[in-house]
């Protein structure tokens, strides 16, 4: 759940990351340099330490050029940073295997009826919210309600686990005061019912009870903006939250009181690191873990008081097109603008782009052209025979020509099929060093097929600021760079379905529906008619390409030597009680 793996495995829902943020490939002269290509498989997916633990506090970095938001809570929170915080404090009922799937390991049990479209959900007696009020079944039910409510101002309602629940339509339109397909049987059991059985209920179930005593009295409106999710936050997980410095940093303590028994470290402390200074901070001892920038990692490896694991990321960044704007008021995707219609303009773009070559000089084969937008993770659901968009100028050129898109005066830059001066804009975020390069990079691949492409503004955009565009379709945006971790479900409806939030390209296809509602119907419970049914969604989503998916990553952490029990391995059971120190003090190089 999420994209931490097993380890970093406590939310659900899906997170809009960091846009490939990295460097030029460009050489300054024409003979290509020599890499030397690493290889994720070759990463150790769990830290060795055989020391004894001590007592002690883990430091960890939040890599990131800017701070965090602090949206503290998960029907809320849309940023990788965020999420990177909630995870000490807060989880999801249920624990996950190495397929993903909900297993009864964790807070609470759960049985699936014969018609596989009720859920029965208990959660286990000696659960407790950080103020020692115990966790319950209306905990649970008042997620779905606030989430389901007209009033609701995030994005988690697109997921058709949400809308498809008995009585959903009418609490989410105001003729209903409750979810009738929602029932709260005693204080520790509750059933939840769906008009269709639909297979992601195992992998996607939303299972993140809200503390109802706590955050009842505010208005759903103004919840996200609250003191009790900004400032004060409470979760059930390991530690608690003791202090935090709004955008820079977050102090937890021990949960004494876990339910799963007290946690190994007594503390954590978070804090915001840049990217350009994470290498050195760590080499110091100033951190003991970050999830680090695999453009650094030749430079970083070796160094002697770290050890890197790590593995492919259930993840895939993607240039993004504006065809479209969200209609808040019938709650869909139109798509309306003209400027990105043809698809053949959209597939000259794609072949225009030089994906292998930022994988393998950039980060040194850690990441991978990307050839659908169902990433590798998903083992079982993978096109492994897609092959994507290759670099191949001369198609591009071919495919603009076809397309309308021509140089009428002679100036290396063409017009539109009207005639008409085309300038694409181009929303890509600040981050790292190499943000501004690979931006030039991808811009001077467009611009000699003849397309010209300029940054919003002239500049990148700051992480927030980023967002804030692209989810409000800021009309000076046509292009953006981005990101998606998908989660543990691979069901990308909540991701690319016309009534879905998160589809911020707003593309609209009938097949496109037909696909999505196939690959979660009860049908799809077996597995091969669900593969067939993504295996026809990927070839559609590469011949109408809404989204150019770009590359897939590598997931790499750096750690230091004194951490013990850290694995990003999905099929472990350790979590963040089990991980530990060995050493009052970090090692430093």
């Amino acid at each position: 759940m999420g994209k931490y793996g097993k380890l970093f495995s406590v939310l659900v829902g899906l997170l809009l990351v960091l846009s490939a943020c990295e460097s030029s490939v460009t050489s300054s002269s024409n003979k290509k340099p020599e890499v030397k290509k690493e290889s994720i498989e070759s990463f150790p997916l769990a830290v060795k330490n055989d020391g004894k633990s001590v007592e002690g506090v883990l430091n960890y970095a939040l890599v990131s050029s800017t701070p965090f938001e602090g949206t503290l809570n998960t029907a809320f929170y849309t940023g990788t940073p965020d999420a990177e915080i909630m995870q000490f404090f807060d989880e999801s009922l249920f624990r996950t295997n190495g397929d993903y799937e909900i297993t009864n390991d964790g807070a609470a049990t759960f049985e699936l009826s014969n018609d596989k479209k009720t859920m029965t959900i208990k959660i286990k007696d000696n659960i407790k919210w950080h103020d020692g009020e115990p966790v319950k079944a209306e905990d649970l039910e008042y997620a779905y309600l606030v989430i389901g409510n007209k009033d609701y101002t995030g994005v988690r309602y697109g997921s058709s686990l949400f809308q498809d629940i008995v009585g959903m339509e009418e609490y989410h339109s105001g003729k209903a005061q409750n979810i009738t397909g929602i029932k709260v049987i005693d204080a520790k059991t509750l059933t939840i019912t769906w008009k269709d059985a639909n297979p992601s209920l195992l992998t996607g179930v939303w299972a993140a009870p809200f503390p109802k005593h706590y955050l009842k009295d505010i208005p759903i409106n103004q919840m996200a903006q609250s003191n009790k999710i900004r400032k004060n936050p409470i979760g059930f997980g390991p530690f608690k939250l003791n202090k935090i410095v709004p955008g820079e940093s977050v102090e937890f303590v021990r949960n004494e009181d876990y339910w799963e028994g007290k946690p190994s470290l007594k503390g954590v402390i978070v804090k915001v690191v840049s990217p350009q200074v994470v290498l050195q901070s760590l080499k110091k001892g100033e951190v003991d873990l970050a999830e680090f920038p695999t453009d650094q990692y030749v430079t970083a490896k070796g160094t002697k008081n770290l050890q890197f694991i790590g593995k492919i990321d259930s993840a895939y960044t993607y240039i993004g097109f504006k065809l479209g704007h969200w209609d808040a008021q019938k709650e869909e995707s139109v798509m309306d603008n003209p400027k990105f219609q043809n698809k053949k303009l959209r597939q000259a773009m794609a072949y225009a782009m030089d994906n292998q070559s930022v994988g393998d000089k950039l980060y040194h084969g850690l990441r991978l052209p990307a050839t659908t937008v169902i990433p590798p993770s998903f083992m079982g659901y993978h096109d492994k025979s897609a092959k994507g968009y290759t670099h191949d100028p001369e198609k591009a050129k071919k495919l603009l020509e076809e397309a309308g898109y021509k140089d009428k005066d002679g100036d290396g830059l063409r017009e539109d099929p009207d005639g008409k001066k085309f300038t694409i804009n181009f929303l890509m975020m600040s981050g790292s060093d190499i943000a501004e390069p690979l931006a030039k990079f991808y811009m001077q691949s467009w611009k000699e097929v003849g397309l010209d492409v300029q940054l919003v503004d002239g500049r990148l955009a700051e992480f927030n600021s980023f967002y804030d565009r692209v989810q409000k379709d800021d009309p000076k945006v046509d292009i953006f760079a981005a990101a998606w971790s998908t989660g543990s479900d691979v069901d990308p409806y909540g991701l690319y379905g016309r009534n879905v939030m998160f589809n911020y390209t707003h593309w609209v296809n009938a097949k496109n529906d037909e696909l999505l509602e196939k690959g979660h119907s009860e049908q799809a419970f077996n597995k091969e008619y669900r593969k067939d049914i993504y295996n026809q969604w990927q070839a559609l989503m590469s011949e109408e390409l809404p989204v150019i998916p770009t590359l897939y990553r590598a997931e790499i952490y750096a750690v230091n030597n004194r951490v013990k029990n850290l694995t990003v391995d999905p099929s472990s059971k350790l979590t963040w009680k089990d991980v530990s120190i060995t050493s009052e003090k970090p090692e430093v190089e």
